[in-house]
Parts: structure tokens; sequence; C-alpha cells
């Protein structure tokens, strides 16, 4: 009788004993291929939830580079370099500086290397009357507008909006509302028409009493050529944690007859609350992924054990069934050893089932298996449902599902099968086909 057929037609007589065996060759091939699905699609979810956390930090840090720079134009300067002759009390009485320096110090200060300061603005500042306007008493800013860093690339410079050009000027709210001047109107001062380049908004302070007009012709004006009595700046973005003492040196080391004051700290404090809300993002997002890896690296762990323990059980139930189908008919295999079945044969007939029903086992656990880690794979994640779970049905698994199977199937069943071929026909026909 062919080997298969005879396979067969043990499975067909002993079908409880074989569904028992293909039950555990599939829970065990189900397990191993759950834990696969279930931590592909946990690791999907997390690099889901990265990604879009990542995108969300992101945007997060362009606005708030964003909002730095317009809180910039807004807040303009915290630092100012005076002469070092300046009485500082009478410049917080007065508002403005009544000693004098070169411009040219700001161009010296431009040409060093300094990195805590940057965005230079010269100023000539003075408190005086505008005879057009009834002795208006009024505060006249010259500007010629930032000077750049010569060591410091022009594209990554920030424009703080100080520029006036010459023959115009900028009024501060009070001053554009009592001359009901708007943008583009003419104005008189001290003899020389300008054309008025912008009105500020209202800031409650004395920017809005005070004219701005080109530095050159504030020095002409004022009879003050080639003098400033001010130079704001800009203290470096990047590095905001520098104190105002390393400030103070190394402007003292490029011009050492000033002193630097900090004009409040708005600028500094809005950049480092964005800086921190930042940090605390980038934190946040770390703190995700580090979570992530951890339930990752756990769920593995569990995965590790569950899968060889399920496995194992399969094999020593296989391996018993087998032995205790040996034991009980051994009569059966007695004959057929009589009658002439060499014991290959026998033997083959016991592993050509374990074949089958690793082989059956494996493809029904590999199915149960998938649906089994989607089911967790999912419901263990909020959203989980937005997944794709097309990419599970890989040929790679369904191929260690199979070989697992098998291996399992055989290995299990190899000690019993060869007490089966080994079955000694004498001893069983002397014992009563027992």
């Amino acid at each position: 009788m062919n080997i298969w057929r005879m396979t067969f037609k043990e499975i067909a007589f002993r079908k409880s004993a074989s569904l028992l065996a293909l039950a555990a060759v599939a829970v065990a091939v189900a397990a191993l291929v759950g834990s696969l699905a279930a931590l592909d699609l946990h690791k999907q979810h997390s690099d889901q939830l990265l990604a879009a956390h990542e995108e969300r930090v992101g945007a997060l840090m362009a606005e708030l580079r964003d909002e730095m720079r317009k809180a910039a134009l807004k807040l303009s300067y915290n630092l100012l370099i005076l002469p070092s002759d300046q009485n500082l009390r009478d410049w917080y009485t007065e508002g403005y500086a009544d000693q004098y320096m070169p411009e040219e110090y700001v161009d010296r200060l431009a040409a060093s290397k300094l990195m805590t300061v940057q965005h230079l603005l010269p100023t000539l500042q003075r408190r005086v009357e505008w005879p057009e306007q009834n002795g208006r008493t009024i505060l006249l800013i010259g500007t010629r507008g930032y000077v750049p860093h010569l060591h410091q690339d022009p594209k990554k410079t920030l424009d703080l909006g100080h520029v006036v050009p010459e023959g115009t000027m900028v009024l501060g709210y009070q001053l554009q509302q009592a001359l009901g001047a708007d943008e583009g109107d003419t104005v008189r001062l001290m003899g020389r028409e300008f054309t008025v380049h912008r009105c500020q908004e209202e800031r409650g302070s004395r920017d809005d009493i005070t004219a701005w007009i080109a530095l050159s012709e504030a020095q002409e004006i004022l009879g003050m050529e080639g003098q400033i009595n001010a130079i704001l700046a800009l203290q470096c973005m990047s590095c905001p944690g520098v104190g105002l003492g390393l400030v103070r040196e190394e402007v003292a080391g490029v011009l050492p007859d000033t002193q630097v004051l900090e004009m409040g700290s708005r600028v500094l404090a809005r950049y480092e609350a964005r800086a921190r809300v930042g940090d605390e993002a980038k934190a946040a997002l770390e703190q995700e992924r580090q979570h992530r890896a951890e339930l990752h690296a756990r769920r593995e762990a569990t995965a590790g054990v569950l899968s060889p323990s399920l496995m194992l059980a399969a094999a020593v139930w296989l391996a018993l069934s087998a032995l205790r189908d040996v034991r009980l008919r051994r009569g059966e295999y007695g004959i057929l050893r009589a009658i002439g079945v060499r014991s290959s044969r026998v033997l083959g007939m016991f592993l050509s089932k374990a074949a089958l029903v690793g082989l059956a086992g494996g493809a029904l656990g590999y199915a149960a298996g998938l649906l089994v880690g989607v089911y967790f794979g999912r419901g263990a994640e909020a959203g989980g449902g937005t997944m794709a779970a097309s990419h599970l049905l890989r040929p790679d698994w369904a191929a260690l599902a199979l070989a697992v199977a098998l291996t399992v199937s055989l290995l299990a069943t190899w000690v019993p099968a060869v007490l089966a071929a080994r079955t000694d026909p004498a001893m069983i026909l002397r014992e009563g086909g027992r």
C-alpha cells in the first residue's frame, strides 16, 4: 500500500487525535505570527505618532522663530552703548545722552568679531523745539539704519525696520495726531522739508513724541557732524545665556571709553520664553520617543517568552499524544510488521502524518495569527484603525510559520515514530496482540 494512502487512512481513522494535534500546532504558530503582527502594527503606529509629533514640533519651532522675528521688530533693541563720561542720572532723567562720541565707533564695533551683540544702530538724539509747530517740544532722533557685523553673512541679518531715507521723516503717534499728517505728506522742520515716510502706532512711551530722520540730516540740523550720542544693539539671539558682564567686557575691549546699559529685557525675556516652549516641545518629543521604544521593548520581551512557551507546550502535547497512540496501538504496528511492512514505512507513515499536520496547522495558525495580531495590535492603540494592515501579508512570515510548524511537529513525533517502527512483531504476537 502506498505510504501516503496509509497516512490519509490513518488521519481519517484517528480524526479526534489528528484535529487535536493540528490545533496544538496552529496555536503555537498563531502565537508566533500574532506576536510579529502585533509588534509590527505597534511599531507602525509609533512611527505615525512620532512623525506627527515631529511635524507639530517643527511647525511650532518655525512659528516661534517667526514670532521672535516679529517680536524683535516690535520690541526693538535691548542694549545701549553710551560715552563713558555720560552721567546715567541725567540720561534716565532726560531720556537721551548729553555727551557724544565719534560716529566711526559703530563702524569700529561692526568691523570687530564681537559675537555677543549684533544689529548696531547709531543714533543722535536731542530734545528740541519745533519752530514751525509753535515751538512744540519733540525728541529728534537721527539714525542711518542698523549696521551689521562685517564678518556675518548679510543674508542672515535681521532688518529691524529703523532705516529712514534721507529727506523723509517717521512720526510718533502723538505727533502724527497733532499734525494730522499722513504718509506721503510734507512737513517742515527747522527750515527743511521732509516727506512723511511712516507713522508709528501708539506705543505709550516717549516714542509717541519722537520724530526720526536720517542721521546725516540730524547732524547738520544740530551742528554735530560726525557725532552720535548712543549706539543701540541687540544681544545675540543664538546665545541668550550670555550675561551683561560679558557684553560689557567685550565692548570695552573694542571701545574702551564707552559704557553698556541693558534697557529692560523684553526682547530677551520674550526670546527665552519662546526658547523654553521650544525646549519643552523637544523634550516632550524625546520623552514620547523613549516611551514608545520602552513599550515596544516590553512587548518584544513578552512575545519572546510567550511564543517559545506555546511552541514547547505544543511539542510536548504532540509527543505525549504520539506516545499514547503508540502504546495503545502496539498490536496494529506489530501486525503491520508481521505481514511484511518494513520499519521504514511505519516510520514514514508516522512522519508523513506529522508533516501533514504541521503544514496544515502552520497555514491555519498563520491566518489565525494575523487576525489575532491585527485585533490586539489595533486594540492596544487609540486611533489604530487608521493603520494599514495589508503589509502584514508577508511571504517571509508565511514561510517562517510553515517551517516552525513542520519542525515542531516532526521533532515532537520523531521519538514515538521510531518506537513504533521498532516494534517487534514476535513479541506482540506472543503477547496476544496487546
